[in-house]
């Protein structure tokens, strides 16, 4: 069974799902029409009772997904449709997240910004050495995360690390996304197929509710006491900051940050 879109792909192999993030000549940056139809693939895994665990993947060696592309940013006007964005983001990563099946990303070389959020919430995250993780916004827009993509980030990672990745903004190799919890396991490029399939194999053979409930129960605890942050993503997105950062990404050269 196929279905998606030709930047996304979705097809069903037995008891697999495998969702491919298809958009190599742009390292798999996600659209709004990838987005939306991320969100459409994850309803058909619940929908479908035969599907027992999902891949998820980039194409093109490149990227696992080298974030959203930042071009659509420039509709933006004020810190609202920050709020509309994370909104819309959360929509999607938190539905993902929310699948009754395993998830397994398979990162091959670039996992950044809202890339890095998809793999963070799969289960479990197989890794090349050549794949590169980071959300580098301190360099690059000057935008923010969601309240709960900062929990997700803290509870996989820590807030020491968490801050290291976003205040440095540099990439984690695979081996310190290893370290520090970003990566499940680091296989050669020529092993992550075999190895991938291996697993798979395994996680078919699990209890299924077992598996459902964990991932449920250690989704609530992420998420207990949870602040509101839309102040603070009201406050990010409507300051002549990030407006100067997407200006500068497109013109491809230095942001010129001011602090308001």
């Amino acid at each position: 069974m196929r279905t998606g879109t030709d930047q996304l792909l979705y097809e069903r192999r037995g008891a697999r799902a495998y969702i491919t993030f298809n958009r190599p000549e742009a390292r798999n940056a996600m659209t709004w029409e990838m987005y939306e139809a991320l969100y459409e693939c994850c309803e058909e895994v619940d929908r479908d009772g035969e599907v027992r665990v999902v891949v998820l993947r980039g194409a093109g060696g490149r990227a696992f997904v080298a974030g959203t592309d930042i071009r659509q940013f420039r509709e933006f006007r004020s810190g609202e449709d920050g709020i509309a964005y994370e909104r819309r983001m959360e929509r999607v990563i938190g539905r993902l997240e929310e699948v009754r099946k395993p998830t397994v990303a398979v990162i091959d070389g670039y996992a950044v910004g809202g890339g890095l959020s998809i793999c963070a919430v799969c289960d479990l995250r197989v890794c090349t050495p050549e794949a590169r993780f980071g959300i580098p916004i301190a360099r690059t827009l000057g935008n923010c995360l969601s309240m709960k993509n900062y929990a997700r980030l803290m509870a996989l990672i820590g807030p020491a690390r968490a801050k290291a990745l976003l205040f440095t903004a540099r990439m984690f190799s695979a081996e310190e996304a290893l370290a520090a919890g970003l990566a499940t396991e680091v296989v050669p490029r020529e092993e992550v197929d075999g190895r991938v399939e291996e697993l798979c194999s395994s996680l078919e053979s699990h209890a299924p509710i077992t598996l459902r409930v964990t991932k449920e129960a250690l989704r609530r605890i992420t998420f207990a006491g949870l602040p509101d942050g839309s102040d603070l993503v009201r406050e990010t997105y409507g300051s002549e900051d990030f407006h100067e950062g997407v200006a500068a990404f497109v013109e491809k050269r230095e942001p010129r940050w001011r602090g308001r």
